[in-house]
C-alpha cells in the first residue's frame, strides 16, 4: 500500500503566533513568567518531583479558596470540565438539583445535571440581575434538592453575586452548595469555608494569568461525605473524585495510583500563576481588581456609555458588560478594535448576545494604565465606525 494522504503543506511552515492586548472574558495575557514556567523540561507524571509541584499547587489553591478542605486539586481541563467533575460526583440519577440562572452558565449546569438524569429545577433572573436570599431559601423549601448550583461572577452578563448567608441557607435544607467562580476567583472576595460553600471550583485563564486546561477545585467535608457514600459510579471514570483525591494525594491512601497523564507543563505554569498572586496578596488582588473596575467604569459613563449591570454593588470587577451603543453594530467595534489597536474585546454570551460589550480586566491585566488603553481604544471606535441615523 502506498500513502494516499500527502505531507500537509501548512505544517512545513514555522509557527507564528501574534501577540495580542487579551481584554476580553477570558482567557486574559500570560506574563512572560508564568510562560517561562511552562516551557521548563518535562518529566513523568507521576515522578516525585511532579507530587511535589502538586503539592505546591494543593496549598495555593486552599489559600486562593480559603479553604482547609483536604480534597482540594486542579481538574486536567478548562473550567467547563471542572463543572462537570463537581456536578457528576456530586448527583445521582434521581436526585434533585436547583440551579440558579442569571446567565449562560447556570444554563450550562442545568444542562449537565440533567443529562445525568437529575430532577432539575430552575430559578431565573433577567439578564443583568440577580437573586435574593429570600428568593434562595423559597426555592430551595419547596424543592428540597441535594444539591444548589449559583455562579458568582456570570461573565455573560457582568453580574457579581452575593454569597453571604447562602451557604448557611443551604445547609437548613440539608443541601450541597456549589459555587462556579471561573471567572470572579482572585479578583473578588470569597471565603469558602467561612461562607460555608460545598464545591467550588476556577478556572487557570482568568485572573490566574494562567493557560487554559487547568481548573482548581475544592470539596468539602459535607460533599466528599455525599460523593463517596453513593450507590452508583459517577458517569465519568476521567472526572471521578476517588480516582483524583488519590491521584493528587488527597486521600489517606498509602501509594498513588495511574488515573491519568496529568498535564505537567500546565501544572508548572498553575503552580507558577498561584506563587504570583501570593506575592501579591488575596486582599490587596481584590482591591486592585475593585479600583480598576471602578476607574474604568467612571471613564465609560464620561464618554456617554451605559453599563449593563445598574447597582453598582452588582457589578463584577473583572467582567465589566456595556450596553452596546446605540446605532452601531457591536460586532464592526470589536472588530475595528482587533484591526486597529490589535487588542480584544468582546460581544455577548447566552442571553447577552447581542445586547453588551464585555470587557475583562484580570490578573494582571486589571490596572488604570490598561484602563486607559482600552478606554481610549473605544472612543476610536466610536468616532470611526459607521453609526445608523435610526
Amino acid at each position: 500500500m502506498s500513502l494516499s494522504v500527502p505531507p500537509p503543506r501548512c505544517l512545513q511552515k514555522p509557527l507564528v503566533i501574534p501577540h495580542r492586548r487579551m481584554f476580553g472574558p477570558g482567557p486574559s495575557n500570560v506574563p512572560p513568567r508564568i510562560l517561562e514556567a511552562g516551557a521548563k523540561p518535562v518529566i513523568g507524571h507521576m515522578h516525585p518531583e511532579t507530587f511535589e509541584v502538586m503539592s505546591d499547587i494543593k496549598s495555593g489553591i486552599q489559600y486562593l479558596f480559603q479553604t482547609r478542605n483536604k480534597v482540594t486539586f486542579a481538574v486536567s481541563g478548562t473550567g467547563h470540565t471542572a463543572m462537570e467533575c463537581a456536578i457528576f460526583n456530586a448527583v445521582e440519577p434521581g436526585d434533585g438539583v436547583l440551579t440558579a440562572v442569571n446567565g449562560i452558565w447556570g444554563e450550562r449546569a442545568t444542562d449537565i445535571a440533567e443529562r445525568i438524569g437529575a430532577r432539575v429545577n430552575t430559578i431565573v433572573a433577567p439578564p443583568g440581575g440577580y437573586f435574593t436570599n429570600e428568593d434562595i431559601e423559597k426555592a430551595l423549601s419547596k424543592h428540597r434538592p441535594a444539591v444548589f448550583f449559583l455562579t458568582q461572577g456570570e461573565s455573560s452578563t457582568g453580574v457579581l453575586h452575593p454569597l453571604d448567608g447562602i451557604g448557611q441557607l443551604c445547609h437548613k435544607y440539608d443541601c450541597l452548595f456549589l459555587v462556579d467562580a471561573v471567572a470572579s476567583m482572585g479578583g473578588t472576595p470569597l471565603y469558602m469555608d467561612q461562607q460555608e460553600i460545598d464545591i467550588l471550583y476556577t478556572g487557570s485563564q482568568k485572573v490566574l494569568n494562567a493557560p487554559p486546561g487547568t481548573a482548581p477545585i475544592s470539596f468539602s467535608e459535607r460533599a466528599c461525605q455525599k460523593v463517596f457514600s453513593r450507590r452508583t459510579k459517577p458517569l465519568s471514570f476521567f472526572l471521578d473524585l476517588s480516582w483524583l483525591a488519590n491521584y493528587w494525594g488527597c486521600d489517606d491512601k498509602p501509594a498513588r495510583v495511574y488515573h491519568h497523564t496529568g498535564p505537567v507543563t500546565s501544572y508548572y505554569s498553575l503552580r507558577e500563576s498561584l506563587a504570583v498572586l501570593t506575592e501579591e496578596g488575596l486582599e490587596k488582588s481584590w482591591k486592585r481588581h475593585q479600583g480598576a473596575a471602578e476607574y474604568f467604569h467612571e471613564g465609560l459613563e464620561s464618554m456617554g456609555l451605559k453599563l449593563f449591570v445598574k447597582e453598582k454593588r452588582a457589578r463584577l470587577p473583572t467582567v465589566t458588560t456595556i450596553v452596546a451603543p446605540h446605532g452601531y453594530d457591536w460586532k464592526e467595534i470589536t472588530g475595528y478594535i482587533m484591526k486597529t489597536h490589535n487588542l480584544e474585546i468582546s460581544g455577548g454570551l447566552g442571553p447577552s448576545a447581542g445586547l453588551v460589550l464585555r470587557v475583562g480586566l484580570m490578573g494582571g491585566n486589571s490596572s488604570k494604565a490598561n484602563v486607559d488603553m482600552v478606554l481610549a481604544a473605544m472612543r476610536d471606535a466610536l468616532k470611526h465606525c459607521h453609526k445608523s441615523k435610526v
